[in-house]
C-alpha cells in the first residue's frame, strides 16, 4: 500500500452504534429484500436508460434513487438548490412527485462540466447525492472486479481510478478531466475513504480537482450527514448522527446492509452548496482547501427545499 492512499480513522466497532428506535425484525428483512432488488433492477436498466434524453434520464434516476432510500427505510432531505444558487429563488427539488411542469418537481438543468465534491460516510452517499443531482461517480478500480456490480457500474458511467498506482494516477486524472470536458457532471468523494460522520470531514485529496482546473469546469461542494430524527429521550434537542448508516473499515457490505434496514428513523440529508469557479482558484491544493472548508463549514445554513418519506 502507498503511503498517500488514504485512510480512515473509523472502524466499524467505534462507529456503528445506533441511538434511535429498532424495527422489528420481518419488516428490516422486507426492506432488505425490497431495497436490494430495485438497486439491481435500477443499475441492471442503465443500458435500456443510455438511449432516453438527458432530461429524461435524469428524472428518472432521480426518482429511482429517492425510491431506493425510502424502501431503505431512510427519509430524504435536499437542502440548497442545484442551479448554483444560495437557496433563494424558486426550489430545487418541490415536494411530491409531480411531472416538471405540474407543480410537482421541476425539471433541474443540466448545465455539464461540474464536478461534485462530498464527504463520504456511507454506500448510501451514492443515491443520496444521484437524488439531488444525477451524475457519473467516481469510484475505486476494485468496484470494478467485484461480480455483477461492478459490470453494472462500469454500464452506468462509472470512473474508476486505481488509489493504489501513482502510475495510473495521470490517466485517471484525464479521464475525469475528459469527462467534465464533455460536458458531463462527475461527483467524487475526495476524502479517498469513508468516515463516521459525526465530526468534521477528513483532508481532501487534490487529484481530482487537477481534473476541474484542467477541464475549466466549476467545483460544486456538498455537504453530506444522517440524523436520527426524533432525536432519542434524553438526547434533549440535539440531532444525533445516525451512525448505524456508516460503512467504514473492514465493515462488510451485507452487515451493513441490516444495521441500515434495523435503524428506524434516519434522515439522510445532503446541502448543495453554491459551486466554486476554479478561475480564480489557483491551484488543485487551494481548490481542495476551499472544498474542504465549505463541506465543513455549518455556516451556509440553508433551507430545506424538499423531504421525502
Amino acid at each position: 500500500m502507498n503511503a498517500w492512499f488514504p485512510v480512515s480513522p473509523c472502524t466499524p466497532q467505534a462507529c456503528t452504534g445506533h441511538h434511535g428506535a429498532v424495527r422489528p425484525v420481518l419488516p428490516a428483512v422486507a426492506r432488505l429484500v425490497a431495497g436490494s432488488l430495485l438497486a439491481l433492477g435500477g443499475a441492471a436498466c442503465t443500458p435500456v436508460a443510455a438511449a432516453l434524453t438527458q432530461p429524461v434520464r435524469d428524472r428518472l434516476v432521480r426518482r429511482w434513487s429517492r425510491a431506493v432510500l425510502r424502501t431503505f427505510g431512510v427519509r430524504t432531505r435536499i437542502t440548497g438548490s442545484p442551479d448554483g444558487g444560495c437557496g433563494g429563488g424558486e426550489p430545487a427539488v418541490g415536494r411530491g412527485g409531480g411531472e416538471p411542469g405540474s407543480g410537482g418537481e421541476p425539471a433541474v438543468a443540466r448545465t455539464g462540466g461540474e464536478l461534485v465534491v462530498a464527504n463520504h460516510i456511507s454506500w448510501l452517499d451514492i443515491p443520496l447525492v444521484a437524488a439531488a443531482l444525477p451524475a457519473r461517480m467516481l469510484g475505486k478500480s476494485e468496484i470494478r472486479r467485484w461480480p455483477l456490480l461492478g459490470t453494472l457500474a462500469a454500464r452506468g458511467g462509472t470512473l474508476f481510478i486505481d488509489r493504489e498506482s501513482l502510475r495510473a494516477l495521470p490517466a485517471s486524472v484525464g479521464a475525469v478531466a475528459d469527462a467534465l470536458r464533455a460536458g458531463d457532471r462527475v461527483v467524487a468523494f475526495p476524502e479517498g475513504s469513508t468516515r463516521c460522520g459525526g465530526g468534521p470531514p477528513g483532508a481532501f485529496r487534490h487529484a481530482v480537482f487537477q481534473a476541474a482546473l484542467d477541464a475549466g469546469a466549476t467545483v460544486r461542494p456538498a455537504r453530506i450527514s444522517y440524523r436520527v430524527e426524533p432525536a432519542p429521550a434524553g438526547a434533549g434537542c440535539e440531532r444525533l448522527p445516525a451512525r448505524a448508516v456508516a460503512f467504514v473499515g473492514d465493515d462488510p457490505l451485507h452487515a451493513s446492509l441490516w444495521r441500515v434496514v434495523r435503524a428506524a428513523g434516519v434522515t439522510a440529508e445532503v446541502t448543495l452548496l453554491p459551486p466554486l469557479p476554479t478561475g480564480g482558484a489557483g491551484d488543485r491544493r487551494t481548490l481542495a482547501r476551499l472544498a474542504q472548508t465549505a463541506v465543513a463549514s455549518d455556516t451556509a445554513n440553508l433551507p430545506a427545499v424538499s423531504v421525502h418519506h
